[in-house]
């Protein structure tokens, strides 16, 4: 706990300094209920990120500058983008739903993939952080909370000038080479946006190899305004990823797994403009390849998935006391497997919001049905309310969410002709189904200080996750040994998850002097009427202390990510591999602005050197130094 204490102490001595990085204390959002509108407004815990922030601070990919987001629990099995589980307020890692404009990129062959978002970093305008269920709006995984990507072309968010273009090239500990690169063009009714996100490394060592990664994201995007009414944007991106995977998801010594995933995403959005409604239609689809190697004598899973999906939404677009949004959407998810065999399903969604504000109150209600071609109808009511003065916004949401089984976790090792131990998939789980409910207040504490309180609460039925299982109680033993080692995806019959986040913003701005921070502090409790402890819902922290610093002064800018987690203790003795009571990881930054359009910097990640991972059997690296070049043009 001492190291908590010192985390709380540095933002403490920080914050008395009088000195901008990429923090609003009261900024617009659209996550919460699909119409624009202040985060205090909204009835709901929201942060806003914006796309500038993975240049200016100590990370060198997306999922590791959400790790330092308050209440963002991302689980890393490697750094720099290797693989990360998404978990907010105890979810599991399928219970985070991430959008890129409006549409999911949640990945159909397993949640695993889920931070492999298909977009450079150079074109975000915005990342916005919803805390909370939100399935009533967006529909299954939407349980723990969104992560929704907005980028600058989609939103028509460019800056307003024809050529501009960002370099950041980096250099550091076993062979780092990185880049994050970007240009955009804008030109009257013409835009277009293009980057690139590149980390390659040999890696640190490992039990039985090196955690090399070659991740390479390239995303291009446009958007034309046809006329006062007309707009049409479109994407294309392509991600691949080439990682070592030893005990990413097994703790046997026979698991040396590599993997390479690859992803093409294209998505066309085209608004019609009115007085006062914007109609929008979203046509997307996601081709996903999967090639993972156990190990050398192993035979490779190959696996190919495909997401497509069409979206109607017609939402008011000025301000007045009654508001509305409604809209449809169809999508189908198919898999061809080696491992998991081919399959397909379809789904198909109605759902609205209305909005009314009358003096200090601002009312949300939406509303669901949502159907899908295995698991049948289900209904997703919510209701969002704020109520808000000068100083303080009182907020309150009850909803329910859902989410059905992926492909993984309903067919894997099935296909195999001998299975001697691992994950074993399920066909006949039920959809999960949860009510929350949460209360909170959002106070402006002084002029440059906003601070968040929630307590929330939700109850679960039918939680799907991976459970130790004795060879006999297996439904199905075809493929399967007497003595193997087995872990069944299962229904858990109830799960209670109770919480408290507090989180502060500070912002102070003089001619010479910038200074932002963000802390934030998460209690978490989840208690299950199963006997056999399920591996992901006791692996989220108890309690999870973060804080960004960043200062600036004159041509020098710092900052500095603190992270401190307590969780469950585990333990592999076969592979020597432990999850420890705690641990408290540093990064560091430090730059200079040699002119106005040139900078240097330094950084270093894990400044302590500590030993940790996030998983069981997955060791993060310890100090890692780089240092990079930057430049805009």
């Amino acid at each position: 706990m001492r190291r908590l204490y010192l985390s709380f102490l540095s933002i403490c001595i920080t914050t008395s300094i009088h000195a901008q990085t990429e923090i609003s204390l009261n900024p617009l959002s659209i996550t919460s209920n699909r119409l624009l509108q202040k985060t205090t407004e909204s009835g709901r815990s929201i942060t806003v990120i914006e796309g500038s922030a993975l240049g200016n601070t100590p990370n060198l990919s997306i999922d590791e500058l959400l790790k330092y987001v308050p209440g963002l629990e991302i689980q890393s099995r490697g750094p720099m983008g290797a693989q990360s589980d998404i978990v907010l307020r105890g979810s599991t890692f399928q219970q985070t739903l991430v959008l890129l404009d409006g549409i999911k990129i949640n990945d159909p062959i397993t949640g695993h993939f889920n931070s492999y978002i298909p977009i450079a970093p150079y074109e975000i305008a915005r990342i916005e952080v919803l805390r909370g269920p939100a399935a009533a709006q967006y529909g299954a995984e939407a349980v723990g909370g969104v992560i929704h990507i907005i980028s600058k072309t989609f939103s028509r968010q460019l800056e307003n000038k024809q050529h501009q273009a960002q370099l950041n090239i980096a250099a550091g500990t076993y062979n780092l080479v990185h880049t994050n690169a970007g240009a955009a063009y804008n030109k009257k009714n013409w835009q277009l946006c293009m980057g690139i996100l590149s980390n390659n490394t040999d890696g640190a060592p490992l039990r039985a190899t090196n955690a090399y990664m070659h991740n390479n994201t390239f995303s291009i995007s446009s958007s034309i305004t046809i006329n006062t009414h007309w707009h049409l944007a479109l994407r294309s991106s392509y991600d691949h990823r080439d990682f070592a995977a030893q005990n990413f998801y097994t703790p046997f010594v026979s698991d040396t797994a590599t993997e390479k995933v690859s992803t093409l995403w294209n998505q066309l959005q085209v608004n019609h403009l009115g007085k006062k409604r914007n109609q929008e239609i979203a046509i997307v689809n996601k081709m996903m390849n999967d090639f993972y190697l156990y190990n050398a004598v192993s035979t490779a899973n190959e696996n190919s998935a495909t997401y497509s999906s069409l979206q109607y939404l017609n939402s008011s677009i000025t301000k007045t006391k009654f508001q509305y949004s409604i809209g449809a959407q169809v999508s189908h998810k198919a898999i061809l497997s080696n491992d998991r065999g081919n399959h397909q399903t379809n789904e198909a969604a109605l759902f609205g919001t209305l909005y009314y504000k009358i003096q200090h109150w601002h009312i949300a209600s939406s509303l669901r049905t949502n159907w899908d071609q295995s698991y049948g109808a289900i209904l997703l009511p919510q209701i969002n309310a704020a109520y808000q003065n000068q100083y303080i916004s009182y907020r309150a949401a009850i909803g329910r969410a859902f989410r059905n089984a992926d492909f993984t976790e309903r067919y894997n090792n099935y296909n195999k002709a001998l299975v001697r131990g691992g994950s074993i998939g399920n066909p006949d789980l039920s959809a999960e189904t949860s009510w929350n409910v949460e209360i909170g207040a959002t106070a402006t504490v002084m002029p440059n200080v906003i601070v968040n309180s929630t307590l929330f609460y939700r109850t679960q039925n039918d939680v799907i996750d991976w459970v130790t299982t004795n060879y006999a109680d297996m439904p199905r033993k075809e493929n399967l040994l007497s003595n193997g080692s087995y872990a069944l995806a299962k229904n858990i019959q109830e799960l209670t998850t109770r919480g408290m986040e507090i989180n502060l913003q500070y912002h102070k701005a003089l001619p010479k002097q910038l200074l932002d921070i963000q802390a934030g502090l998460s209690l978490l409790h989840s208690e299950s009427n199963s006997p056999t402890p399920s591996f992901y819902i006791i692996s989220h922290a108890k309690l999870l202390v973060q804080s960004s610093i960043a200062y600036r002064y004159k041509n020098w800018q710092c900052s500095v990510q603190l992270l401190y987690k307590e969780r469950n203790t585990l333990e592999a003795p076969a592979i020597r591999a432990n999850i420890s009571k705690d641990y408290f990881v540093a990064n560091a930054r430090l730059g200079f602005q040699i002119s106005k359009r040139l900078g240097i910097y330094i950084q270093c990640n894990n400044v302590l050197d500590n030993i940790y991972s996030d998983l069981l059997g997955s060791q993060m690296p310890g100090r890692w130094i780089s240092m990079g070049i930057s430049g805009k043009f």
